[in-house]
């Protein structure tokens, strides 16, 4: 498959000022300032790379998640792509007329109607004047502001600012589509209608390049991943093994952890010796389909028993800490001293699409607990909905709140 986009040896480089130049102070205080620290050093020019030497490949048809922390370059990246800034390094090569939204309202006049800016700012993205005509309508009702088509738009929310914005650069029917998380601004009805739109865009052949720091909707919505970390490429691949690295996981386990090896994880009494999450064929794995049901699995090793009754247990988080679930077998026995499995089977259509990490103990109570061992975040995996045939959703396209989405029994009837 040919590339959308190829970036080879790029970097973008600002000169930052430094020095002791006053910053935020009154005029009094900078005249009094000059006085005191006369003859006075000049401000001196730093440089920063906000980018450099990155390298990386889009085949046509990708939909690729953009993610890393605060300041690593994400939104530098997504300026070069579109030709906002010129790089100071490297080179750019595109297949393909692109597309931007970058920032809310991005080329319009607050001047100007709806209306006006629509055709304003089609042009600036590329469209000729008899396309948006033609598209007019569509734009409008997609961005929802008909009611307010002929009002200048510096009386806009920015909620409707958005919405037209992210309209026009939609409809222009491009070849590669960049999106910055300007969708964070909007309510949650036209988050699932951008979703939907970039969907379509991507499901037509076309290629679309979405920055986010909302791991379960690039899980959904993306099939490759690069993940920035200051200023450079620190992974590309499946979106489960970039997604997992950068939360702190290690991908090369591939769904299993050792831990019989160096320091034992445990007391003298019980301690762990692997975990793995496996798939409905039982192979180790990092993501699993949304529908199918998934394992986890933990060997450990009882070293001396008398009459206690060990309690292996699974626990379940989600990114930021919150629990989704603890699990323990309903029947426990007492186990002599050898080598043991775990196993605790999460059906299909029971955990929502996202991250998750499990923690692996064992604990008893004799009379009090005792934690034998907790090993918190050990195991880490993604539930990935591919929205090919998904219950529930009926055509809604955005993620689903909440960390779990069961499949429940339902029954809708006319009462009578």
């Amino acid at each position: 498959m040919s590339y959308a986009i190829k970036v080879e040896g790029l970097g973008k480089r600002y000169m930052i000022k430094s020095g002791n130049t006053p910053r935020n102070t009154l005029l009094r205080d900078e005249i009094m300032s000059f006085v005191r620290e006369f003859p006075r050093k000049k401000d001196t020019l730093k440089e920063f790379w906000a980018l450099r030497d990155l390298g990386f490949e889009i085949a046509e048809g990708d939909k690729v998640g953009v993610i890393g922390k605060n300041g690593a370059g994400k939104s530098t990246l997504l300026k070069l792509l579109s030709r906002v800034v010129e790089p100071t390094t490297g080179e750019i090569r595109l297949r393909g007329r692109i597309s931007s939204l970058l920032e809310v309202g991005t080329g319009f006049h607050p001047e100007l109607s709806g209306r006006e800016n629509i055709f304003l700012n089609g042009v600036i993205l590329g469209m000729t004047r008899d396309e948006v005509r033609r598209k007019f309508d569509e734009i409008v009702n997609f961005a929802g502001v008909a009611a307010f088509l002929d009002t200048q738009v510096k009386h806009y929310s920015s909620g409707m600012y958005m919405r037209l914005a992210f309209s026009v650069a939609a409809h222009l029917d491009p070849e590669i589509l960049v999106v910055d998380e300007v969708l964070a601004v909007g309510d949650a009805e036209f988050q699932k209608k951008c979703l939907g739109k970039m969907q379509d865009i991507s499901a037509g052949g076309r290629t679309v390049i979405f920055v986010s720091h909302s791991m379960q909707t690039v899980t959904s919505l993306c099939n490759q991943c690069i993940l920035l970390e200051r200023g450079q490429v620190r992974k590309q691949g499946a979106p489960s093994e970039v997604i997992l690295d950068y939360l702190g996981g290690d991908a090369s386990q591939v769904g299993r952890v050792d831990f019989g090896h160096g320091k034992p994880v445990g007391d003298d009494r019980v301690q762990l010796t692997y975990g793995e999450v496996l798939d409905e064929a039982g192979a180790a794995v990092i993501e699993v389909d949304i529908r199918k049901p998934v394992s986890v699995r933990m060997g450990f090793r009882v070293l001396k028993n008398s009459g206690t009754r060990f309690i292996p247990n699974f626990h379940f988080i989600v990114p930021g800490g919150t629990y989704a679930f603890v699990t323990s077998p309903d029947v426990l026995n007492e186990l002599a001293p050898g080598d043991y499995e775990a196993v605790c089977q999460i059906p299909g259509d029971f955990l929502n699409e996202g991250t998750y990490f499990v923690g692996l103990a064992v604990s008893s109570y004799d009379p009090g607990l005792t934690i034998h061992f907790f090993e918190t975040s050990a195991l880490t995996f993604n539930v990935r909905d591919s929205m090919e045939g998904s219950v529930g959703r009926h055509g809604y396209a955005n993620v689903m709140p909440g960390v779990v989405r069961p499949r429940l029994p339902w029954a809708v009837t006319e009462k009578r």
